[in-house]
């Protein structure tokens, strides 16, 4: 199976964006400093794309040796995956991670709730419905646009029990703003691109026969430099 057409069989569930750092702050990523103006970049043209998963599933498993394990502890953990799930295969994954990161980025932005629900884990699910509830109520608006995604990059890949689970690099440039109910910028300037850096960790239970994963945490990477967005 090629890398698209796995990628079809991966739906995932995750948190949202570190990219949104205007209201999760706390679980979010960080500013790296490097800000530009938002004209000289421009949004993936494959953000809009619909994941068809039927057609997907049709199609035979990835044989062995069509994807050579990474090297070092990440590898030894994509190997622990294999050995449970043997359709298993990073690149693909990675990115379905991208497709993820993008639709998450957007429904928080427009508060939408429905969109987010079967995406989000149950434990980190309420906290970004309350902040988005809490927006609501104050009569804010969320200015939050994903200019580009620099790099996704697997971080490690591990076997927890049943659970397969992989954490993944996020760089990504964001204009983010909040204004309020007159319209007057609170937080954030919607003239200025800023790198936000994010760590996903995936999670899927290898006993169900669903492919789905579900995110169940964010941090902020430790290696990033700059103040806190």
């Amino acid at each position: 199976m090629s890398g698209d057409s796995y990628l079809l069989d991966i739906v995932f569930f995750a948190v949202v964006a570190v990219a949104l750092v205007l209201r999760l702050r706390s679980v979010l990523g960080k500013r790296t400093g490097t800000e530009r103006p938002p004209a000289q970049w421009e949004r993936d043209k494959d953000a809009d794309n619909v994941v068809d998963l039927d057609s997907a599933r049709q199609r035979p498993a990835p044989t062995e040796d069509d994807e050579p394990l990474p090297p070092g502890v990440l590898g030894e953990g994509v190997g622990e995956i294999r050995a449970v799930d043997p359709s298993f295969r990073l690149d693909p994954f990675l990115s379905g991670a991208r497709m993820a990161f993008e639709m998450i980025v957007q429904a928080y932005a427009e508060g939408d709730l429905r969109t987010l629900r079967p995406l989000l884990a149950d434990g980190v699910y309420r906290p970004f419905a309350d902040a988005i509830a809490a927006r609501d109520r104050a009569g804010e608006t969320l200015i939050s646009e994903l200019m580009g995604i620099r790099e996704v990059k697997a971080a490690d890949a591990r076997m927890n029990g049943t659970m397969a689970e992989v954490t993944v690099r996020f760089v990504s440039e964001q204009v983010n703003a909040v204004k309020d109910s007159e319209g007057r910028i609170v937080d954030g300037d919607p003239n200025r691109v800023i790198d936000v850096v994010d760590l996903w960790t995936f999670q899927r239970d290898t006993r169900m026969s669903d492919p789905n994963w579900q995110l169940v945490a964010t941090r902020a990477a430790e290696d990033q430099t700059g103040s806190r967005a």
